[in-house]
């Protein structure tokens, strides 16, 4: 590699970014605006107290919220005081982490629109699955 593919590169990654900036400011205060603008008590409205049902409402509501991990313990802590189950709360922390609904034009700018695309729906199918898996096996030791 010689110094013109090195400045050829650093001029690439650059353009790459700012094109990006504008779409990741845009993301980060639309979450902002959702997490402050969703009220406690609504997630306790919203669950009917079936597994499959609470489960798939949890990661469709993970999904659209979008968080990093610290935040969804404490969420996650604060649904189960509301009496919320805990698959529902499993599905939604799974979702809030890894499904990114918000975040989809950013990164389909980044990885592709298809990667971007099965990633996402990959994701959203495994976050029910792992919440089910997990609590059951936890029904098993208790």
């Amino acid at each position: 590699m010689n110094a013109a593919d090195i400045k050829n590169a650093a001029k690439q990654t650059l353009n790459a970014i700012k094109r990006s900036i504008l779409i990741i400011i845009s993301i980060l205060l639309l979450i902002s605006f959702l997490i402050n603008a969703i009220p406690k008590d609504f997630f306790k409205t919203i669950f009917t107290g079936n597994d499959i049902l609470d489960s798939i409402t949890g990661a469709i509501f993970g999904s659209i919220a979008l968080g990093n991990p610290i935040n969804s313990y404490i969420l996650g802590g604060e649904l189960i005081n509301q009496g919320v189950s805990l698959i529902a709360i499993t599905a939604f922390v799974l979702t809030w982490v890894t499904v990114g609904v918000v975040q989809l034009p950013a990164e389909s700018v980044m990885l592709g629109k298809k990667f971007t695309i099965y990633r996402n729906i990959f994701a959203f199918i495994t976050a029910i699955v792992i919440a089910i898996l997990t609590t059951l096996t936890l029904q098993l030791f208790l």
